[in-house]
């Protein structure tokens, strides 16, 4: 063991990674209460990485060169996406995601990718064994003889090999079982996950190597450890969706490189994550043809338009306070409808436990989709059908007005792709410039007259 260097005691936020040196009920930096947590601290500069090719100076921009820093694009395309069009050298990627979700499955395949591109990859495990993971990969059909395995969780004894092999990539599964020596504390400590982090970001950066990391989550479906190891890596990927349900939603929170609005979408099978090349298809497959309660519209991920069911349930309240259930969109929007349709269209849903659910799995975020909730909201109050063949396109003001969103044209393409012909849309749109080949609009100007369109029929 190293020797060690004199250790102080500090209290550091979980939240925002911030050091005081006595503990606090609520953090100075955040804001956060009950978050100061105590680790130690240890003044040692052993074990630091050296930069390559020796000491770093100032250069001027034009004179240097980006083009040793072209992405390197996998055969996932759904991967590529998400990362903005490939894998940048040098970057630091923290994968994280529910237990049993297929955080080490994705990033098996990924590293065999990687291994038949570009040469040596190293896979650093500290949960399994290499036996282990042989068992994997002999499951999901990998056997690329550039690709290494090494179990090892001290980062000290770990660092020799990976300098002695030099791969082109490396994978540590997982960040929270790796340790430092010279620190005190314990593996997944605040002290151990950031010194770790930063360890591996200064071996990427030198030596121009892609690192991916596999991150725990909290209760709350956060990376477990100091928030700031969120801000250490370059990008940050969740991988999500039920372990029991064969849908994955791959999605960035931080992306250094790219958008942080695209989603990729993976389905789990026995030979590992295979990419669902029509997602909109994949979550329309198990529509019902005549149920109330259902409204499909179209939502932007990104660059790429993904037609939705949205299903919609009222019934009468057992207790004095009504139930208000989301799942997919925001609760308060959901409140928010739900107001409009009492105050502006006379629908009292008071009494009436009120549960939305978008179909697959997806999270909508934007406003787009409140037509298509509203709709479905009255559609299962009076228990009347909502037209099949149509989708649902609008914001929902709180005067009961609707208003147009954006890329229309995109949605509309992508839902006549799928077989809708009718499109119900904000009569503020201007028709004229509207170019909607393969599907009829209808405009309607607020909520109360689109409700009477199906309501009356």
């Amino acid at each position: 063991m190293p020797p060690k260097g004199r250790s102080r005691t500090v209290f550091c936020c979980n939240e925002c990674g911030a050091e005081s040196p006595k503990w606090l009920g609520r953090c100075p930096e955040c804001g956060s209460w009950n978050s100061m947590v105590e680790v130690a601290v240890e003044r040692s500069s052993a074990g630091k990485v050296a930069p390559a090719g020796g000491r770093n100076e100032p250069q001027p921009l034009p004179a240097i060169a980006a083009d040793t820093f072209q992405r390197i694009p996998l055969p996932f395309e759904e991967f590529n996406r998400v990362l903005g069009g490939g894998i940048v050298p040098g970057s630091l990627v923290l994968i994280g995601g529910e237990p049993g979700v297929g955080k080490s499955t994705l990033l098996a395949q990924v590293a065999a990718a990687l291994a038949r591109q570009v040469g040596k990859v190293l896979y650093l495990s500290g949960e399994e064994s290499v036996q282990q993971i042989k068992l994997r990969a002999d499951r999901l059909g990998i056997a690329e003889p550039a690709l290494y395995l090494l179990a090892e969780t001290s980062l000290n004894e770990a660092f020799p090999a990976i300098e002695a092999l030099d791969p082109r990539a490396l994978v540590v599964d997982s960040i929270q079982t790796i340790y430092l020596e010279e620190l005190e504390s314990a593996a997944g400590s605040v002290s151990q996950v950031r010194e770790c982090a930063a360890r591996l970001q200064r071996w990427a950066k030198a030596r121009h190597v892609p690192v991916f990391l596999v991150g725990h989550v909290t209760k709350e479906g956060a990376i477990a450890g100091p928030r700031v190891l969120e801000h250490i890596v370059d990008c940050v990927l969740y991988l999500e969706g039920e372990r029991f349900q064969s849908y994955r939603l791959l999605r960035s929170t931080k992306n250094r490189f790219g958008s942080t609005h695209e989603v990729g979408v993976f389905e789990m099978l026995n030979e590992g994550l295979v990419e669902v090349e029509n997602p909109s298809a994949v979550f329309l497959a198990e529509r019902g043809a005549t149920a109330s309660g259902s409204a499909v519209t179209v939502t932007m991920e990104g660059t790429r338009p993904l037609v939705v069911e949205i299903q919609a349930l009222t019934s009468p309240s057992a207790y004095g306070l009504a139930r208000r259930t989301a799942n997919g969109i925001d609760p308060n929007r959901l409140h928010l409808l739900v107001a409009v349709l009492a105050k502006r269209v006379g629908m009292s849903l008071a009494a009436q436990d009120v549960f939305v659910n978008v179909v697959g799995g997806l999270k909508i975020g934007e406003p787009a989709a409140d037509l298509a909730v509203a709709l479905a909201l009255a559609s299962s109050f009076k228990d009347f059908p909502l037209d099949h063949e149509m989708v649902y396109l609008g914001e929902v003001g709180l005067g009961g007005e609707l208003r147009a969103t954006g890329q229309l044209e995109r949605r509309l393409a992508e839902a006549a792709k799928l077989g809708f012909s009718r499109a119900l849309i904000p009569a503020t749109v201007r028709r004229d410039r509207l170019r909607s080949e393969g599907i009829r609009v209808v405009p309607v100007p607020d909520l109360a007259s689109a409700i009477e369109l199906f309501a009356s029929s």
